[in-house]
This record gives C-alpha cells, sequence and structure tokens, in this order.
C-alpha cells in the first residue's frame, strides 16, 4: 500500500512540475521584456524554436504540395497517354472492322459465282450519279448473254435481272415474294410514303383494290371530254406563241398541258396553264421539275440509300409542294359537302378517295386523311411529267422522221371533221395503229424510269447456283432489254411498225415494259396513253413538225444527268426558245388541217425545241 502510495506522489510530482514549466513560459509572455532578464531569455528561446518548427512545419507541407502536383501532372501525363492509346486501339479496331467487312462485301458477288461489276470502296456502283442518268447507265451494264448481274449501292448487294424469263418470275409468277418496292420515302414523309407508288403491303393491296376503279374503261370514257378539250387548247397555244416568241418551249407546253388535265381529271381543278403557262397548280408541277443537288440527294437515299431518308428529314415531294396538295384537298373536300355529300357522282379521282374514306368510316376502319391525299399528289406527280416528256420525244422523233409522220397524218384524215368539232371519241384513237404504234415506240427508247424494282421478302432461289437473301433489291433492266438487238433489231431506230398488231403479238412477252408488269404495274397506263394520242392527233393533224437545220438526232440528243427519270437535259429555268442547247423547229401550219399538199405551199416555222 505504502508502495502504491509513493509510485502516485512521483507520478502527481512529475505531472506538476512539467505543468509548471508551461504555465512558467507562457505566464513569461505578459511580464515586461527587459534585455538580459531570466524571463526574456526564456522568450527568447521559445520564440527559436517556434520559428524553427514554423519552419519545419512549412517545409514539410511545401514538399507535401509539391509532390502533390508533380504526381497530378504525372496522372495527368498518363492519363492522356491512355486516352491516346485508347482512341488509337478503337480506331485501329474500326479500321480493322471496316477492312474486314469491305473485303467480305467486295467478294459477295464473286463467291456466289455471280458476274458483276467492281465496286468503289464507297459508293459501290453508284459512281454515276450526277454524272450519267440512270437510263442511260442501265443500257450500258446490260449483256444479254448474262441473265443477272451483280452490283452494289454503297456496300449493299443488289442483283440485276437482264432475263426476259426471270423478270416474268420476279414479277408475276412469284411477286408474292417481291411485292414491295425497295426505294422508300420514310415514316416521317406521309404524303409521300403512303401514296401508292411507294407504299407497301398490305396497305398498297388495300389502297390499290379501292382506287383502282378510278381507271377503267367505263370512267376513261367520261374523262374524254377534258382530253379533248385541253388538246384543242394545245392548238391554240402553239399558235399564241409562234405569234409572240416565234418559237417555244415543247417540254414546257406538254408539261402545261399535262398539268391541265390531270388537275380537272384527279382533282376537279380547272386551269389555264395550257394556255397561258400559268397557275397555283403548274407552279407546284415547275417545282418537281426542278433537281438541284439538295433534291438530287434526297432522291439518292430514296432511291438507294432509304435508311437515311429519316435521318435527315428527306421527302419524296418538295415540302411546299405538300403543304398546297394538303391545303388544296381540304378546300376542296369542304366544297363538296365533306365526306357525305354528292359521292356517289364519281366524278373524278377525289370522288372516289370520299367514298374509300366514308367506307372505311362506315366499317370503323382507320383510314387518315393523308393516306387520301398521298394518292392525289401522286397521280399529279406521275402523270404529267410521264406523259409530257412522252410527247416531247414523240414529237421530236416525228421532226426526223417525216415518212412516219406523213403517214400518221393521212390516217387522221379520215376523222378530221370529227376532230375538229370535238366529237371523236375514246375507241377511235385505238383504230388508228400508226399513231398508236409511233407512241409505244417512243416509250420503248424513252421510259420514264429504266428499271423496274423489288425487294424479295424471303430467301429465294434464282437458279440452281444462286440463292438471294431476304431483303435483297433485284432490278429488271427494263430500258437494258428495250434497246436489245434481238428483240428489237436496229434499237437506235425509230420504227412504229414494230408496234403495228400483226407485228406486236409477236414480240417475246417481257421485253415491253414502260409501264412495268404483274400486279404493281402502272394504274395510269390507260390513263397516260389515251391522254397522249388525243393530244398528239391534234398536233400532228393540225401542223407539220419540221426539223431544225443542224440540230441533233434523236439518238444524240443530251439527257439530264442529276434527273433519275429520262428527260431532256435543257435549263428548266427558262421557259421559251434559248433555253437549251438547240433542237427542232417544229412545223409548219396546215392551215386547218388541209391536206397534206395544200398545207405545204404555206410553210412557215411555228415551234422550236429546246
Amino acid at each position: 500500500m505504502a508502495e502504491r502510495n509513493s509510485s502516485k506522489a512521483i507520478y502527481i510530482k512529475r505531472i506538476r512540475s512539467l505543468s509548471e514549466s508551461y504555465v512558467i513560459n507562457t505566464s513569461l509572455v505578459g511580464q515586461r521584456r527587459r534585455p538580459g532578464s531570466r524571463a526574456y531569455a526564456c522568450l527568447q528561446n521559445q520564440d527559436s524554436r517556434l520559428t524553427k518548427g514554423k519552419a519545419n512545419y512549412g517545409g514539410r507541407a511545401a514538399g507535401r504540395i509539391a509532390g502533390t502536383k508533380v504526381g497530378r501532372a504525372q496522372f495527368e501525363r498518363w492519363r492522356d497517354v491512355d486516352a491516346m492509346l485508347l482512341l488509337l486501339t478503337a480506331i485501329g479496331l474500326a479500321v480493322l472492322w471496316l477492312y474486314t467487312k469491305w473485303q467480305k462485301t467486295k467478294k459477295y458477288w464473286a463467291d456466289r459465282n455471280v458476274p458483276y461489276i467492281p465496286p468503289h470502296p464507297l459508293l459501290g456502283n453508284l459512281t454515276f450519279l450526277f454524272k450519267l442518268n440512270p437510263g442511260i447507265f442501265m443500257r450500258n451494264i446490260y449483256n444479254p448473254e448474262q441473265p443477272y448481274l451483280g452490283l452494289w449501292w454503297f456496300w449493299r448487294p443488289v442483283l440485276f435481272v437482264n432475263s426476259p424469263e426471270l423478270a416474268r418470275r420476279v414479277l408475276v409468277k412469284d411477286c408474292a415474294v417481291f411485292k414491295d418496292r425497295f426505294l422508300n420515302s420514310g415514316k416521317k414523309d406521309p404524303i409521300g410514303g403512303l401514296n401508292l407508288f411507294l407504299v407497301n403491303d398490305p396497305l398498297w393491296s388495300s389502297v390499290r383494290k379501292r382506287v383502282s376503279p378510278s381507271f377503267t374503261g367505263a370512267k376513261l370514257r367520261l374523262l374524254h371530254k377534258h382530253f379533248v378539250a385541253k388538246s384543242r387548247e394545245l392548238v391554240k397555244r402553239i399558235k399564241i406563241e409562234m405569234e409572240s416568241n416565234h418559237c417555244v418551249n415543247l417540254r414546257m407546253m406538254f408539261t402545261d398541258f399535262t398539268t391541265d388535265v390531270v388537275g380537272v381529271t384527279a382533282l376537279g381543278v380547272r386551269g389555264d396553264a395550257t394556255l397561258t403557262g400559268q397557275g397555283p397548280l403548274r407552279d407546284v408541277t415547275r417545282d418537281f421539275m426542278k433537281f438541284n443537288y439538295l433534291r438530287s440527294l434526297a432522291w439518292t437515299c430514296i432511291f438507294f440509300y432509304p435508311e437515311l431518308v429519316d435521318v435527315f428529314g428527306f421527302s419524296f415531294f418538295p415540302k411546299s409542294a405538300t403543304n398546297f396538295f394538303r391545303k388544296l384537298f381540304k378546300q376542296i373536300v369542304k366544297e363538296r359537302g365533306g365526306y357525305d355529300v354528292g359521292i356517289g357522282q364519281n366524278k373524278d379521282l377525289l370522288d372516289v378517295l370520299r367514298r374509300i374514306k366514308q367506307d372505311c368510316d362506315k366499317n370503323n376502319e382507320e383510314m387518315p386523311e393523308d393516306l387520301l391525299i398521298a394518292q392525289a399528289a401522286a397521280m399529279l406527280q406521275g402523270g404529267f411529267d410521264t406523259t409530257g416528256t412522252a410527247l416531247t420525244f414523240c414529237t421530236y422523233e416525228l421532226a426526223h422522221s417525216p415518212h412516219w409522220q406523213e403517214i400518221i397524218y393521212n390516217e387522221l384524215l379520215e376523222f378530221k371533221d370529227k376532230m375538229l368539232n370535238g366529237d371523236v371519241d375514246a375507241e377511235v384513237f385505238q383504230e388508228m395503229p400508226y399513231l398508236n404504234g409511233a407512241l409505244k415506240e417512243t416509250l420503248r427508247k424513252y421510259m420514264s424510269m429504266g428499271w423496274i424494282d423489288r425487294v424479295a421478302s424471303t430467301d429465294y432461289q434464282i437458279d440452281e447456283n444462286l440463292t438471294i437473301k431476304a431483303g435483297t433489291p433485284v432490278y429488271v433492266n427494263a430500258c437494258g432489254i428495250h434497246y436489245d438487238p434481238q428483240y428489237y433489231p436496229d434499237p437506235e431506230k425509230f420504227d412504229p411498225e414494230r408496234f403495228l398488231p400483226e407485228n406486236e403479238k409477236n414480240l417475246k412477252p417481257f421485253t415491253y415494259m414502260p409501264f412495268g408488269e404483274g400486279p404493281r404495274f402502272c394504274l395510269g397506263k390507260r390513263f397516260g396513253t389515251q391522254n397522249a394520242t388525243c393530244a398528239l392527233a391534234h398536233i400532228i393533224l393540225n401542223y407539220k413538225i419540221v426539223a431544225k437545220p443542224n440540230s441533233p438526232l434523236p439518238q444524240e440528243v443530251k439527257i439530264e444527268k442529276k434527273s433519275f427519270f429520262y428527260v431532256p437535259d435543257y435549263c428548266y429555268e427558262n421557259d421559251y426558245c434559248g433555253a437549251g442547247g438547240g433542237g427542232l423547229e417544229g412545223g409548219v401550219e396546215r392551215c386547218g388541217a388541209l391536206p397534206a399538199d395544200d398545207a405545204r405551199r404555206n410553210w412557215h416555222y411555228i415551234w422550236k425545241f429546246v
């Protein structure tokens, strides 16, 4: 017990001594600092130790800070190096993947023993774009000894069919596999994407079944009066243009005419474009005819890479045309009493569309108004330019073939009085073999679109050596077949006799396809041909078409490079003569359809091709 108390006392003594020293030292701070005093010496000693401690602490802290900065800089350098290595590795792997993919892609057709044209690493076989019209490209790649040919749209393999037998299988026999077109206007373009030309099955089947009654023979006979009325205005337009300008741009004039015809027959809209070249609807169709590089880029995606259409917001129709169609359609429907009044009349395509909407409403079926507007827009787009271009080329060919022109004129003289009085009916034109032969021969040589595209919905066996995968685009090279000498001897020659009834029946099936074939053939085939023959008959009966001196031959006419359709190359901005590189001065007026010998006494040029 005593030892314990002794130890405790010693411990307390030590604590007190330490405490006293600290108290003494700190208490000295408040005393007078006299030099030489003990307190002064103690304070100096404490200050010295404090300063030295601060210096030591600051040095250690600075060292730590400096070390931290160096470490951070090293870390950032290492991080940058790691990021660069990671980026280079990613680029290297991407390049390796692309190279491997490209090697596999470019051997796609070779691995399947399919003849092919070597592709470009970026564009595939689309290097002709903006350099060559697609129709001419189709003719250049056609080889009758190869039933099919492999190409690439960018990196996508596509198959071209050169054989009429294979064309029959794709378009007719196995059409259930090839119901849809490859070209597509995307999901963000309701007017362009839902029209009958682009829409896919099963919606296509439903719409076509409902719209088809608009183009029966009985319906076209009711529309024939509009064809005649506008054709007579066309004859007046030629005289007006010659009196004021001494020449006329025939393609612009013909598309003025077809715009009026489609407007009145499809939408019930009467226009004066045939006489004046102006009108709201004509402004829209002029926009259709303009192909700048941005528009061409949009159509490139629609035709060859549909996946990019929605990405870039492209559309089949110009935005101004889409807005116009919506406004016009709704206005006309409202004027006719909506979708319930006067539908039984079926005066035009618009009434048919109103009936479709009414039937769907009764059956509780969904029928968006944009789907109806899309069909009216497609009718205008497909009806005005194709027929106008066909009339342009046909007139040009007849100017360089006065022999055929005279034969057709003599054929028309039998019906001269009826035509001048406007009493000729649609069936009469079907009885004119040379008139119809000239138009058919024009469509053979100048097919509006040089190919017929489809896409395989399932794997499909072409022959014992080739099976294509589902999703493979297939193109029937119709333009190439039209120029095959084994089907059409001397194919560059304009020869309407090929299509006289006694010769036409000997043509091999699926060697003449200007309107397509199979279930998806052009619904406006009869509408377009009837309209064109009526206009052509009135022109030839009233005027003699004469080629301009030194004008290029038909096979030398330049074709528009930026367009995806087979149209003449000329400046779209000028409506009259001087708009492009020469061409044709046509016509000796026949003085009210006098006999040919009398007409020749009063020769004077009346129009000019440009």
